[in-house]
């Protein structure tokens, strides 16, 4: 019987990848399922090594990568990823396995048949170096997060960045809101998702709005040159920007 380790920082994710794994086995032991670097060291120090680990890239605190920096990783690795895939074709080539968010069961179950034949063939599972760590960082970091992954009722919902026209939060929660006008909840916080969206193409005009090129039906003046939006979504209340964002808000316009 196998123990997996899940590090994963989308809640709906984590647990749909933990129904696949018992779904091709329900012998496999999921041992915990972690949503931070600083949580994967600790538990690395802690318990030993899995038989298997999946790791999303992007976790809650940095890339996953910061894991291997930190403790010796002996276990072979399976990475998740919702980057679109020429940002990862360095796994391919140095032979580390991946899986594209949102994981289908036949990928899933194809990445643990080419795990089982290293096992019976006793051969040894590719190292994940500094060198390639440090190869694929670098073209991570070029890139934004190309979908999010939200939970709709038993199911997964892969939405691409480009169908959401703003983020929003409300009493303690975040959504987004998609072309067609439908809303999902999101499990990051705003001041997460600044840092995943492309700055060029989204714009945080206040604590409580991230909004997209595409989501502006009109900007009206206010008091003491403030400025309102109105987004397209026609229920929605117009938007002041924040005092302090005014003038970047509008260099964001001029882009």
């Amino acid at each position: 019987m196998y123990k997996v380790l899940i590090i994963e920082d989308e809640k709906p994710a984590a647990e749909w990848l933990r129904q696949l794994i018992l779904k091709f086995d329900p012998q496999i032991s999921v041992l915990a399922v972690i949503d931070s670097v600083n949580g994967a060291v600790e538990w690395f120090q802690q318990n030993p090594a899995p038989d298997l680990v999946f790791m999303d890239i992007q976790l809650a605190d940095g890339l996953s990568f910061g894991v291997f920096e930190r403790v010796n990783m002996t276990s072979p690795v399976i990475f998740t990823t919702a980057y679109e895939e020429y940002a990862i074709k360095a796994f391919k080539v140095n032979s580390v396995d991946y899986l594209l968010k949102p994981i289908a069961y036949q990928e899933l179950e194809a990445a643990f048949q080419k795990f089982n034949d290293r096992i019976r063939h006793s051969q040894s599972t590719p190292a994940v170096t500094i060198e390639l760590l440090n190869k694929v960082k670098e073209m991570l970091q070029k890139q934004y997060k190309t979908r999010f992954v939200i939970k709709v009722g038993e199911h997964l919902k892969s939405i691409a960045v480009e169908d959401i026209l703003f983020f929003y939060s409300l009493e303690k929660a975040t959504f987004l809101c998609t072309s067609d006008f439908k809303t999902y909840l999101v499990d990051y916080s705003l001041d997460r998702i600044s840092e995943m969206v492309d700055e060029q193409q989204f714009f945080r005009i206040n604590r409580k709005y991230i909004l997209s090129n595409r989501s502006i039906a009109d900007i009206v003046f206010y008091s003491n040159s403030r400025l309102k939006v109105k987004l397209k979504k026609a229920d929605e209340e117009s938007i002041v920007v924040s005092r302090d964002k005014v003038f970047a808000f509008k260099e964001w316009l001029d882009l």
